[in-house]
């Protein structure tokens, strides 16, 4: 594992996530960890674009689709 450091953060903003982090009972670092995770787990808008220009065309049958409504799996 690696350390990160973040030069110029705001006061403000360090208090905030203090706060945060404090209400949830944990460390700032385990706080500010769990949100560097979480964002690093979501695709960008970019990312999902480019993964849908990779991606082969679904070829469907509107009859298909049409009847499959209406039997209620959609």
């Amino acid at each position: 594992m690696s350390t990160l450091q973040i030069p110029d953060v705001p006061y403000a903003t360090e208090q905030t996530l203090k706060a945060r982090a404090e209400r949830e009972g944990k460390s700032l670092t385990a706080y500010v960890r769990d949100l560097l995770n979480e964002e690093a787990a979501s695709p960008t808008l970019d990312e999902v674009m480019d993964k849908i220009a990779t991606d082969e065309p679904i070829v469907y049958d509107p009859d298909f689709v049409r009847e499959t409504m209406r039997e209620g799996h959609w």
